[in-house]
């Protein structure tokens, strides 16, 4: 037997970035809200383990450029950021040997991306593939741009939307999208400072309550729960990643028109494995390599920062092809083979975390594919002023997949309830 809590002016369902978002601004404007958690703590895809020399980074890591809705939440938690610097090199591998060093056709693939950003539609929507075999590129730069698409991404670049990357170019080029930075105390206490201040406001959050159904008519919503907690309110922001929408476990009676364009677009996935070393035993200057023939192909440092710890990243159409628990083993042969360097016996401790596997995401983050570029816009729109979406993957400024996107989705959320209620 479900217990009945008091009825809310709000409830939110979800407390990653977009849910605290959204829950704080309506908190802080008056509201009663409750927001519902799955997981045991907030945050979502922002996931902070402590670490000996930085905090170990399991989900989201980087700030993409300089957004300035999430600057100014990191400022005003009191936290601290630093640049990511270092060169960008690429392994090659002759006759048994190999070493890292610049990667190619960079400049290629770097034009290339500047011409996405002032692209002009096209009459019909290309997916990239198609768009790279019109580009007249070298075989080289385009297996280097493809592969950049599919590990950023979290992509298949045989479905992934030309006029979605243009957007998405677009909007990066207007915050220095090509700057990355991270949280020195961790990403984790951006989302927790959130937390902080909704109940600061007078807000309720209750955490480990997987939402099971969602009953709604005009004005008024049902959220009921697999710990027995039925929650009522005027309206309800969904803020459940792209994945868990479209796999169903959360049940919408009556089911909203707009959620059947939640279907075009995907859910990628992504793994990580974060590894420490008893040294550091990379050349200094590198911030990002890649070595495509290995698993997995893109690695990262936190240079400028001198810690012994290695990121290895695998993302998009070449991870759903992978059993992705060897993906550590699989990680420490392929800096053997890179670095030359007998890496089991130099490693310290290792995390890693699949986020296809974990069943509160179901996938890493969104992308659009060919014909969905309105997919987004439509997922946006409030329903019946009862039914508000938000979260990464409802962004309509380009941003799908980021910190930042998903944090303008709950503001415009919470704007949206404002002006409806």
């Amino acid at each position: 037997m479900s217990a009945m809590s008091p009825a809310k002016d709000v409830i939110v369902v979800g407390a990653g970035m977009a849910g605290l978002a959204a829950a704080r601004t309506l908190a802080e404007a008056g509201l009663g809200v409750t927001l519902v958690e799955a997981r045991d703590r907030v945050g979502g895809r922002i996931y902070t383990l402590p670490g000996d020399e930085l905090p170990i980074e399991l989900g989201a890591e980087f700030i993409h450029g300089l957004p300035q809705e999430l600057i100014d939440l990191v400022d005003e938690a009191g936290l601290t950021r630093f640049e990511l610097e270092g060169e960008t090199r690429c392994f090659r591998e002759w006759h048994g040997t190999g070493r890292l060093e610049p990667c190619g056709p960079q400049r290629e693939v770097d034009q290339l991306f500047d011409q996405l950003g002032s692209f002009h539609p096209l009459q019909a929507d290309l997916s990239f593939n198609e768009f790279v075999a019109q580009c007249g590129l070298s075989p080289e730069a385009a297996t280097l741009a493809t592969n950049y698409v599919e590990g950023f991404n979290a992509a298949d670049a045989n479905r992934i939307s030309i006029l979605a990357l243009a957007k998405q170019q677009a909007a990066e080029d207007l915050i220095s999208g090509d700057r990355v930075f991270r949280v020195v105390e961790g990403y984790a206490r951006v989302p927790e400072f959130l937390l902080q201040r909704f109940l600061e406001a007078g807000g309720e959050c209750v955490p480990s309550a997987p939402v099971r159904t969602i009953s709604w008519q005009p004005g008024s919503a049902r959220v009921e729960t697999e710990i027995g907690r039925t929650f009522q309110g005027t309206a309800v922001i969904v803020t459940l990643p792209l994945g868990v929408l479209q796999a169903g476990t959360v049940s919408f009676v009556p089911r909203p028109e707009n959620l059947a364009v939640a279907d075009q677009l995907v859910m990628g996935p992504a793994a990580r494995v974060v590894y420490q070393f008893d040294t550091r035993f990379w050349p200094g200057d590198v911030g990002f390599f890649f070595a495509p023939e290995v698993t997995p192909p893109t690695w990262w440092t936190t240079n400028p920062k001198p810690t012994s710890l290695l990121t290895g990243w695998m993302a998009g159409r070449k991870l759903s092809e992978l059993n992705t628990s060897s993906l550590p083993h699989a990680g420490l042969a392929a800096l053997s083979k890179i670095l030359g360097i007998d890496a089991p016996r130099r490693l310290l401790r290792l995390h890693h975390h699949d986020w296809q596997t974990d069943v509160h995401s179901l996938g890493a983050y969104s992308y659009a594919s060919r014909g969905a570029i309105h997919a987004s816009d439509e997922l946006s729109l409030p329903v019946e002023s009862t039914l508000f979406f938000a979260g990464e993957h409802t962004d309509i400024s380009g941003h799908w997949g980021t910190v930042h996107g998903a944090l303008r989705s709950g503001y415009r959320a919470a704007k949206q309830v404002l002006e409806k209620l």
